[in-house]
């Protein structure tokens, strides 16, 4: 098995669904680039993303706010946008259909595989995640920049042209979800992967939003996010053999139909990127996790 920066497919221009440092230094000017920080954070963590970027990101980037771009008529925290308003977003941000999309978070984050799927889910094919994100571009001394006190964006080209799609595949609804633990599904093997930290999926450690219920769905297993990338080296992706090989411990077979979820559906998308790394294109992501979830009566829990 190859390396998981060779192993994916280029799209569109990128040299695949991760992109290192170094080819983001060698075309940070390239008009064709649209980069954009995704950080987020859960509610008590004392950081604000915003603010964070304001003060130090990446030259040239954009703030692509997790929290902001959603379905403004659920009750859900940043639920999926309607495609008109995804499309809307983008052209705003500059972006095109053909515009190569390079997402990044900032530490302690890991939100920018939510960016790249948001981007795949309404059919966008050139995105890809920085691969350490902005730690490894602080540990090497790139450039950054901060716009403080003057506005949220740096400049933004011209506004583009976008046309979205959705790929109902790449997601999954609580009824869905419901209809996989109750066997009522033609994929009812589909597998769930539960990207939480293990108290909190066990039911030992309290949600960082309110929760009726604590524990997991039936039938889930456990892979922390932190569990795909390196903590020793700036928070890289591990390599596809290490991958396959956090999904094997786990019991989990990357090839056959997989759905990610977590707290929010966030670091779900790392199950989502993560296989995809490996080669499994269309593992999915409960966008409710548990914030929907954990606050219903009609969902089974495990503890």
């Amino acid at each position: 098995m190859t390396d998981s920066r060779t192993s994916a497919p280029a799209s569109a221009g990128l040299p695949g669904p991760l992109v290192s440092t170094e080819w983001l230094a060698a075309h940070l000017d390239d008009p064709r680039v649209r980069v954009l920080d995704g950080s987020f954070h859960v509610p008590g963590a004392g950081r604000e993303p915003r603010e964070e970027f304001r003060r130090c990101h990446i030259p040239g980037a954009a703030f692509f706010d997790v929290d902001g771009i959603r379905d403004e008529t659920s009750p859900l925290p940043h639920m999926l946008p309607p495609a008109e308003r995804f499309a809307s977003i983008a052209a705003g941000l500059g972006i095109g259909n053909e515009t190569m999309v390079i997402a990044y978070d900032a530490p302690g984050s890991m939100a920018a595989p939510r960016v790249w799927w948001t981007f795949r889910v309404f059919g966008h094919r050139a995105v890809g995640v920085l691969d350490g994100g902005l730690p490894k571009w602080q540990a090497e001394g790139r450039p950054l920049s901060s716009n403080r006190p003057v506005s949220d964006q740096p400049a933004v080209p011209r506004r583009a042209r976008y046309e979205a799609g959705f790929r109902p595949e790449l997601v999954r609804s609580i009824d869905d979800m419901l209809a996989t633990v109750e066997g009522r599904r033609r994929d009812a093997q589909e597998q769930i992967v539960d990207n939480r930290p293990a108290g909190r999926f066990r039911g030992v450690d309290p949600e960082p939003r309110p929760a009726r219920q604590c524990g997991h769905i039936p039938g889930s297993v456990n892979i922390p996010f932190a569990s795909f990338v390196d903590a020793e080296r700036h928070g890289v992706w591990r390599p596809a053999v290490e991958l396959a090989d956090v999904f094997r411990r786990a019991g989990v077979d990357w090839r056959q139909p997989l759905v990610g979820t977590c707290g929010s559906g966030v670091t779900a998308c790392t199950t989502a990127l993560a296989a995809y790394l490996l080669g499994n294109r269309n593992a999915a992501v409960y966008d409710g996790s548990w914030a929907e979830w954990g606050n219903r009566d009609d969902t089974p829990v495990e503890r």
